[in-house]
C-alpha cells in the first residue's frame, strides 16, 4: 500500500478517564502509547464549556482584520502560538488586542487543567516503564520537572477546493514529550500506523494525546513517537489547539538512567540538549 493512502479504520484509540479502575485506565494509556504513540481522552476533567469557548474564541479570532492578526507573532505557515510555565500557569502578558482575545480563554483555568491532565498521563506513563513507586514522576522530571514549558499554538486552515493536492501540515514526529489536542468538527489530523493513514475522529470536547521524540528517547524506544499530518477539508475550516508539553531549551534529555542499567539494557539513544536536538531535526542531520 502506498503511504499516500488512508482510511478509516482501525480507530485511533478512544480512552475514558471516568472508568473507576485506573488501573485499568491506566493500562489502556500505556497500551496505546506503545501501539499507536496517539490516541484520545473522553471525560478528563477539563469543562466542555471552556473547550466550547477556546473554540469559540480561536474562531473569533481568525475572523479579525488581516492586519490585527499580522501583529501577533506568527509560526511557520499557519499558526499563533503563545506560551505558559508549569509553576505559575500565567500567560506572557502582551498590548495586542488579537492576543487578549486569546488570553480570555487560554487563562488560568485552562492552564491549570491542562498541567493537570499532562501530569496524570505522565504519571501513567512512568508507571507504564515500571517506575511505579518513587518515580511515578519520571518522565516530568526527565523533561525538566518544574522547569517543563506548555507551549500552545493555534492551527488554522481554511477550506480548500482540493484537498488532496495540498496539505495543511506534512508527515512528521513531534519533538517534544506529549501533545495534548483538541480540535473542532472539520476531520484532517491523520496518524500513520501499519503502513496507512488513519483518521482521528472528532469527539466532543475530546483530548487527542501525541507521543513525541522526547518520550520515544526517554522511554529508550518503549513509547511511540507516532508519524502524524494534517490534511485540509474541502467545505470546512479546521482550527486545533494543541499544547506541547517540552524541555527548556537548555535542557539535556536522554534515555532514563533506570531503563538503561545492566548489561542487557543498552541505550538505543543518545542524550541531546533539547535545543541541539529541534536544530538538527529541523536540518534534517543525522540523530543518534
Amino acid at each position: 500500500m502506498e503511504k499516500n493512502q488512508h482510511i478509516s479504520s482501525p480507530d485511533i484509540p478512544v480512552i475514558d478517564l471516568c472508568s473507576p479502575d485506573e488501573e485499568l485506565v491506566a493500562i489502556a494509556v500505556v497500551k496505546a502509547s506503545q501501539e499507536w504513540g496517539i490516541f484520545q481522552v473522553v471525560n478528563h476533567g477539563i469543562p466542555t464549556e471552556l473547550i466550547l469557548r477556546l473554540q469559540q474564541v480561536g474562531k473569533e479570532f481568525f475572523e479579525l482584520p488581516e492586519t490585527e492578526k499580522e501583529a501577533i507573532l506568527k509560526v511557520e505557515t499557519h499558526g499563533w502560538i503563545i506560551s505558559f510555565t508549569a509553576s505559575g500557569h500565567r500567560l506572557e502578558s502582551t498590548t495586542n488586542s488579537g492576543l487578549r482575545i486569546l488570553e480570555s480563554t487560554l487563562n488560568e483555568e485552562y492552564a491549570s487543567h491542562i498541567k493537570k491532565l499532562s501530569e496524570k498521563i505522565m504519571e501513567w506513563l512512568s508507571e507504564g516503564l515500571g517506575l511505579r513507586r518513587l518515580r511515578r514522576e519520571a518522565l516530568k522530571e526527565g523533561l525538566g520537572g518544574e522547569t517543563v514549558e506548555y507551549l500552545m499554538k493555534i492551527n488554522y486552515y481554511p477550506p480548500c477546493p482540493d484537498p488532496e493536492l495540498v496539505v495543511g501540515a506534512p508527515d512528521h514526529t513531534d519533538v517534544n514529550g506529549i501533545t495534548l489536542l483538541v480540535a473542532n468538527e472539520a476531520l484532517g489530523l491523520q496518524a500513520f500506523k501499519d503502513n496507512q493513514w488513519i483518521d482521528a475522529k472528532y469527539t466532543t470536547s475530546g483530548i487527542i494525546v501525541i507521543i513525541g521524540d522526547q518520550f520515544l528517547r526517554m522511554s529508550n524506544g518503549k513509547y511511540k513517537s507516532v508519524e502524524h499530518r494534517a490534511k485540509m477539508d474541502k467545505e470546512k475550516t479546521r482550527i486545533s489547539w494543541p499544547v506541547f508539553v517540552e524541555s527548556s531549551l537548555d535542557h539535556v534529555f536522554g534515555p532514563l538512567p533506570e531503563l538503561i542499567t545492566g548489561d542487557e539494557n543498552i541505550p538505543n539513544f543518545k542524550p541531546y540538549v533539547y535545543k541541539d536536538y529541534k536544530f538538527r531535526k529541523l536540518k534534517k542531520l543525522l540523530l543518534e
